[in-house]
């Protein structure tokens, strides 16, 4: 049985300009208390065509995590254009949010992300500096997909290989507790009920 479940995520501040950093809400409970961190990272694929151009946008270290429900505001800076193919500039591609425990990756949610220009032209033929500032990201948020990996939480040299795919629902709002964010420059902690477009992992 899974020692952590991922309640929620809430994608904050949708849309926005490219070059606005990410802010995604998490909240999850742990049916007891960890002996260790949980890793959590955001992932922008840069290209369908190669993992070359994934670029790991944030990692941080949430813990100690004792039993109960917790949530923290996961921020991270926006892609660096420079690695990214011209041609996978504007269009579709997709962020992650993952988490691990001893190295193992327990739950990945995948978003879907549009990067067009307000102007219709441009998304016709981008601009060589597509860069600029008038390019805007739209996440996806109400169709994410959830990924979930059974792992060993007591040993971490045996890893069970099964997968459970789903998608997230609408979830309503549960009072969640502080949690330490070590690396993360923001509050651990966010009072008040969870944002309309949370979803829920069960």
């Amino acid at each position: 049985m899974a020692k952590v479940s991922v309640l929620n995520v809430a994608v904050l501040e949708n849309p926005t300009p490219f070059h606005s950093p990410f802010r995604f809400e998490i909240s999850f409970e742990c049916n007891e208390a960890l002996a260790d961190d949980l890793e959590w990272k955001i992932i922008y694929v840069g290209s369908a065509e190669s993992e070359e151009f994934d670029q790991i946008l944030d990692s941080v270290l949430v813990g100690p995590v004792p039993a109960g429900r917790h949530m923290f505001v996961f921020q991270a800076d926006a892609p660096n254009p420079s690695l990214i193919p011209e041609t996978d500039a504007v269009g579709v591609t997709v962020v992650l949010i993952t988490c691990t425990y001893h190295g193992q990756e327990f739950i990945r949610v995948g978003y879907y992300v549009n990067n067009e220009y307000p102007n219709p032209c441009f998304n016709q033929v981008a601009p060589s500096h597509w860069g600029r500032p008038q390019l805007q990201r739209n996440i996806l948020a109400s169709n994410p997909r959830v990924t979930r990996f059974h792992i060993n939480w007591d040993n971490n040299t045996d890893r069970l290989e099964a997968i459970d795919n789903q998608d997230l629902s609408l979830s309503s709002g549960l009072p969640l507790s502080c949690t330490p964010v070590k690396g993360l420059g923001l509050p651990g902690c966010i009072p008040g009920l969870l944002p309309e477009n949370s979803m829920d992992c069960i």
